[in-house]
């Protein structure tokens, strides 16, 4: 085993480690988490997108670390809603200062990316035992995806899913991924003690494919500006970029279909965490009915 590797493997265990003993604990260390996570987020858009080396643009490097910073104090230590209000606040703000500066759209792009990361982690765990299933439900169709559609594509092979963007990606790894992205999701929730539904199924598949896009959209972000890693913060993994870009787009669409499911029952954002469970009853109170 090269060192490399070895490094790899355990600078893995031991991230896998202090995420799953934040998301088990919940409340103030997962909201902690939450935060730095969008910190380092857009610590490494702004610099791969060159907002944090520009010397003629001061403004945007300023304006873009008070929002995101503003919005990650928000999600650890006070009000999830107010932080949600803020990154939507934040960005329409910089997009409108950039269009009268008439300068590029990546600092209204970092703040969204980099707070509502934040936000909808935080928000879809709360600090109930709802939020640790969702939770640990997106993980594992994330985890599943991502490994198997690796393992999967390396032994298929076949057409390239999108060639100009990710070169080693096939259509057959992105279909063997959602495959196994859905029955990881399905396994949480029979375990879990949740009934299973062709509702449950279909979050499932939609989580696994917006994880593929996740990683699809940060391989053109390097790609667009020519870098190989996000950064060099997680040794033998590149950055958090690198690690996370599924997770956070299958925690976006999470956290909105969350939002449509809790304001159909009159829930808040910090109900969020309810998907799974309240899916789950919803299917429960259907099948009493039936």
């Amino acid at each position: 085993m090269s060192q490399e590797l070895r490094l790899r493997i355990i600078s893995g265990i031991v991230l896998a480690i202090v995420v799953l003993a934040a998301t088990w604990m919940g409340g103030l260390p997962f909201r902690l988490l939450s935060a730095l996570i969008a910190l380092l987020i857009y610590y490494e858009w702004s610099t791969i997108t060159g907002i944090a080396r520009s010397t003629t643009d001061r403004f945007s490097h300023i304006f873009g670390w008070a929002a995101v910073g503003l919005v990650s104090l928000e999600v650890a230590f006070r009000s999830i809603e107010t932080g949600a209000v803020l990154v939507f606040g934040f960005t329409v703000a910089a997009i409108l200062v950039n269009l009268v500066r008439r300068k590029s759209m990546w600092l209204p792009g970092g703040i969204f990316y980099a707070g509502l990361s934040g936000v909808s982690l935080a928000a879809l765990r709360g600090s109930e035992h709802d939020g640790l299933v969702t939770m640990l439900f997106i993980f594992a169709i994330v985890w599943a995806t991502d490994i198997f559609a690796y393992f999967v594509g390396r032994a298929i092979g076949g057409p390239k899913l999108a060639p100009p963007i990710s070169p080693g990606k096939t259509w057959s790894g992105a279909i063997g991924g959602t495959l196994f992205g859905l029955i990881a999701g399905l396994l949480v929730i029979y375990f879990s003690g949740q009934p299973v539904g062709l509702g449950l199924a279909a979050i499932c598949v939609v989580l696994s494919v917006g994880s593929q896009i996740g990683d699809l959209f940060e391989s053109w972000i390097k790609r667009r500006f020519g870098v190989k890693d996000s950064s060099r913060l997680i040794p033998g993994h590149g950055g958090v970029m690198d690690r996370v870009d599924g997770l956070v787009f299958a925690c976006f669409l999470a956290f909105l279909g969350a939002l449509a499911l809790t304001a159909a029952s009159g829930g808040l954002i910090r109900d969020a965490g309810t998907l799974v469970t309240g899916e789950a009853r919803m299917i429960a109170t259907t099948i009493k009915r039936t």
